[in-house]
């Protein structure tokens, strides 16, 4: 697993959970926010499919605009993990060998989704500067965790340029504006 490179033809973005009533309450959401909207931004720059999850819309609130607008439109789902809505699971293209993950909360709904997609034989990578939780220890444990079960830490910069492969690619200048 930890020599998988990420290829735009064969990744999905998923974004998790990035609510109102969340990010009122995880310390470093902006960040969450901004480094979600790079991910997306480029996703659509390459051609990389994305998914956009809310968890109990009606309790937590909507995305944000800004990220909102950037996604398809919202998968609702009850399950904490993704895997657990068949309407996620719908929308997982039948290229996907990758899966990047970014959103709330570390240690629960992105914690889980992992686990699930690594059950399914995806290669899981999670973007650390695109997750967060309440708490910083549950934050911490749950990275912890997935890397010890194979998945993939990495950055939303990594990300990006990893997609783009080379300084040559016809995206490139685009994508190199989002990190700047």
């Amino acid at each position: 697993m930890s020599c998988m490179r990420l290829d735009p033809a064969t990744s999905t973005l998923c974004v998790i959970d990035v609510q109102e009533k969340l990010v009122s309450a995880v310390a470093g959401a902006d960040r969450v926010i901004d480094r979600c909207v790079r991910l997306a931004a480029a996703a659509e720059l390459l051609g990389v499919p994305a998914i956009l999850t809310e968890q109990y819309p009606r309790g937590l609130g909507p995305t944000p605009p800004a990220l909102a607008g950037r996604l398809p439109p919202a998968v609702s789902k009850m399950a904490f993990s993704c895997c657990g809505s068949e309407a996620f699971v719908a929308a997982l293209p039948a290229t996907a060998a990758t899966v990047v993950l970014a959103g709330l909360e570390t240690h629960v709904c992105v914690t889980q989704t992992a686990l699930d997609l690594l059950a399914r034989g995806l290669g899981v990578f999670v973007a650390v500067d695109a997750v967060a939780s309440r708490h910083a220890l549950d934050h911490e444990v749950g990275l912890r965790r997935l890397e010890a079960a194979g998945v993939v830490l990495t950055t939303s910069e990594a990300v990006l340029f990893e997609w783009c492969r080379s300084a040559a690619h016809p995206q490139f200048q685009a994508v190199r504006r989002l990190v700047l």
